[in-house]
């Protein structure tokens, strides 16, 4: 079990905010209760992360703000926090448990996360008046970072500049992929990050065509762009950035696409604002690659929403119309892969403000060549 919050007493009433929010938006989805089950929302809502397995674990959220919390006796939860708590053993009838404190009179909102092995039950018993996939009322009020999510937002991605700068350096001649990113894990708990929000992602030339290429054995050769697409954790809150260099040279069609690509980045965080629709940042930074021609090799979303999970609810694609909101906060990530022969992509992580936008990567994206 790991414990985020520094200071409960501040923290605890922005964890009532955030409840008062979700409750808000269950009932306009004409629902007085609701059982979270997913680890990360779970820790939004109560400070706490714990990794269940194969265990029941979850959080009954009541409109009369009663919520239940369900524990099995290995979790180890803080006995202070002000929730009922309601434990059981590993042999004991989970579903059984649950029934005794939902409303049967009404319907029960569900996240997406809840097994079929506890729904099914629970519906078979008649727990509830019906059962509703809930997960949107969370989603969307994880989707907009309250000031203290901010504050932790731009510390890990502060400590993702400070990596980027120290991972430029172990590239060399004879290097390998996976002897760079073996070593980065220390790096980011050397500069006060708790480790990865992902797997890092490095890659030499033509792996870099691969958007989610695993590093391996590759040696680098001159020429070669190196791709690194990282991110570590602070607070339990993630970081991701990607930054393309170059061994040596670079050739003048990597050049192009580099600076096209970087051009579609800047263009595409200078129109994020409140009220943009987020399909129109996708379509700024597509148009301008596909303008050039190279369309077809921008094969993915333009972003993804982040806050404590790499990858959350809600995107920046061509398919959603949802306008931008003060709190947001999203990658800016166009990319261009020619298969066989290189790959670029520019990352930063964008907060949507009030006035506009803030770019919370500071680290340059200006070409560098590496040697």
């Amino acid at each position: 079990m790991t414990e985020y919050d520094s200071n409960k007493g501040a923290t605890a009433a922005m964890k009532k905010e955030r409840i008062d929010r979700i409750m808000a938006e269950l009932g306009k989805m004409g629902l007085s209760q609701m059982l979270v089950t997913d680890p990360m929302s779970i820790c939004y809502l109560t400070g706490v992360y714990q990794e269940p397995f194969e265990r029941f674990y979850g959080l009954l959220l009541k409109v009369n703000g009663e919520h239940v919390f369900f524990l099995n006796r290995l979790f180890n939860v803080p006995q202070e926090l002000p929730l009922t708590k309601v434990w059981y053993e590993d042999t004991d009838p989970v579903p059984e448990i649950l029934e005794r404190y939902t409303d049967h009179d009404t319907p029960l909102g569900v996240d997406k996360d809840l097994k079929a092995r506890f729904l099914l039950p629970l519906i078979e018993k008649k727990a509830a008046a019906g059962f509703v996939n809930a997960s949107i009322a969370i989603d969307f009020a994880r989707g907009i970072k309250d000031a203290e999510e901010q504050v932790k937002m731009r510390e890990a991605s502060r400590i993702n500049d400070e990596a980027m700068a120290v991972f430029k350096t172990l590239v060399h001649e004879g290097v390998t992929e996976k002897e760079i990113a073996d070593q980065m894990l220390n790096i980011y708990r050397d500069l006060g990050a708790e480790g990865y929000s992902f797997e890092p992602l490095v890659a030499f030339g033509k792996n870099a065509a691969d958007p989610h290429h695993s590093p391996d054995d590759t040696v680098i050769q001159p020429g070669d762009c190196v791709l690194f697409d990282v991110g570590c954790k602070k607070d339990g809150y993630c970081s991701d950035m990607t930054r393309t260099f170059y061994f040596k040279s670079v050739s003048d069609e990597a050049k192009k696409i580099y600076e096209l690509t970087r051009k579609a980045n800047e263009e595409a965080e200078k129109k994020v604002r409140p009220g943009i629709p987020l399909c129109e940042l996708d379509n700024t930074a597509r148009s301008i690659i596909a303008k050039e021609g190279y369309g077809e090799f921008f094969n993915h979303r333009l972003g993804h929403f982040i806050g404590l999970a790499e990858h959350e609810y809600g995107d920046v694609s061509s398919a959603n119309t949802t306008p931008a909101q003060p709190g947001m906060i999203f990658s800016i990530e166009p990319g261009i892969y020619l298969a066989g022969n290189t790959g670029v992509r520019v990352e930063d992580l964008v907060l949507v403000t009030k006035e506009g936008a803030e770019i919370l990567n500071h680290y340059p994206k200006e070409l560098q060549i590496i040697g």
